[in-house]
């Protein structure tokens, strides 16, 4: 008898955390959003982040809370040495927070830890030779993204994205979409969509887009995408990510359908950003 009743107990506090805990999440992220943001962040994200001054008054205010959630629910450390400040932490949330405009998905529930580089680090690679024999071999990178939950950054090149907005490449945007895509648990190119019709879109462009680049990248031909984007289907999503973000033009007038379905994605336009 008592061990059903405990049994019982253990359920019901199961099913009432179940209940309750995105409720208080809920509620927890709306104070934040109506949280008064920090005048020092304000002046950061306007003088470091580019597209922030085309953003519409609302979606700023959208921008401002994303932040204020990111930095309440994510966990930074500073690795090699580095010291992390909280300039760090405002600029790699406001970039992260741009893949969160208008759209009703969650603040990249599978990441805890942001891992944060003085530069490029070195980190052991593991890779299949032949069947049974596995080569592990020391790689530099510049970051990556575990779907478990951790991203990890070099605070070097954050820098140099900060300041070369237009050329395409963004460590944060890169690795923080790679977010987006293992939302489902697999990193494959293919992120959770509003609507269930819409994968197959995703799939018909995103699959044409990716080999006409393997192809172009192959036979050396001149490209608005970035060349690692050629990698895989999950590095090109990404990739392609970067290059909405900071060549919306050249992306749009070179490949519409790709602008247009990221576009959707993301329920933003770019192109409008002067």
């Amino acid at each position: 008898m008592l061990e059903a009743l405990i049994i019982l107990l253990l359920m019901l506090a199961i099913i009432t955390g179940i209940i309750i805990s995105p409720l208080v999440t809920a509620w927890r992220r709306n104070r934040l959003n109506k949280k008064l943001f920090p005048v020092a962040w304000l002046k950061l994200i306007a003088e470091n982040i580019k597209p922030y001054h085309q953003l519409s008054p609302f979606q700023q205010k959208q921008l401002q809370g994303n932040v204020q959630i990111l930095l309440a629910e994510k966990q930074f450390l500073g690795c090699g040495g580095l010291k992390i400040t909280e300039e760090m932490k405002v600029l790699i949330t406001a970039q992260a927070s741009l893949l969160l405009l208008n759209n009703t998905r969650s603040y990249f529930p599978n990441l805890r830890t942001i891992l944060v580089y003085p530069g490029a680090y070195i980190a052991n690679q593991r890779s299949a030779v032949i069947s049974s024999v596995v080569e592990e071999r020391q790689v530099v990178r510049l970051g990556e993204s575990w779907s478990r939950d951790q991203v990890v950054l070099s605070w070097q090149h954050i820098e140099q994205d900060i300041h070369s907005w237009r050329d395409g490449r963004n460590l944060v945007l890169h690795e923080f979409t790679h977010q987006l895509d293992s939302e489902e648990g697999k990193t494959a190119g293919v992120p959770i969509l509003s609507q269930s019709e819409y994968y197959r879109d995703w799939s018909i462009v995103m699959s044409s887009e990716y080999q006409q680049l393997c192809q172009n990248v192959a036979q050396g031909r001149k490209i608005v995408i970035d060349a690692y984007g050629a990698t895989n289907p999950a590095e090109f999503f990404a990739v392609a990510t970067e290059t909405f973000f900071e060549k919306p033009q050249r992306l749009q007038k070179k490949h519409p359908d790709l602008y247009r379905l990221l576009q959707r994605y993301y329920q933003l336009d770019p192109v409008q950003w002067r």
